[in-house]
């Protein structure tokens, strides 16, 4: 894969910072039945296709490297985003996938 798209994405990362805004364990405000199994908030000052900020997945790695992008598509939205994975590891990857793959949503991971 092309490294300047990763170094690009860390770069974002870097510059604008993640805000966290739910929890590992937390449930998700319009349904209670989804439960985050990491962290998940987003890239400050970035705008994803949606009009709100980049996603992001963070796992228990603390060396702030992006690990992945999963590319979502919510059909009853009538969106795709990407959602960038930080600090996973290939096990918290894979929660991201499943998680992402509920419901009518269904996602694609790119590992780095």
């Amino acid at each position: 894969m092309n490294e300047k798209f990763w170094t690009l994405l860390e770069n974002l990362v870097e510059a604008n910072g993640i805000t966290v805004d739910r929890a590992r364990g937390s449930t998700h405000p319009r349904y209670p039945e989804y439960v985050y199994p990491l962290d998940y908030g987003f890239i400050n000052n970035t705008k994803s296709s949606d009009g709100a900020e980049i996603d992001a997945w963070i796992g228990s790695d603390t060396s702030m490297l992006v690990t992945g992008v999963l590319t979502t598509l919510d059909p009853v939205k009538g969106d795709v985003e990407i959602k960038v994975l930080i600090d996973c590891t290939p096990e918290e990857m894979q929660l991201a996938l499943t998680a992402s793959n509920r419901g009518d949503m269904g996602a694609v991971l790119l590992s780095r």
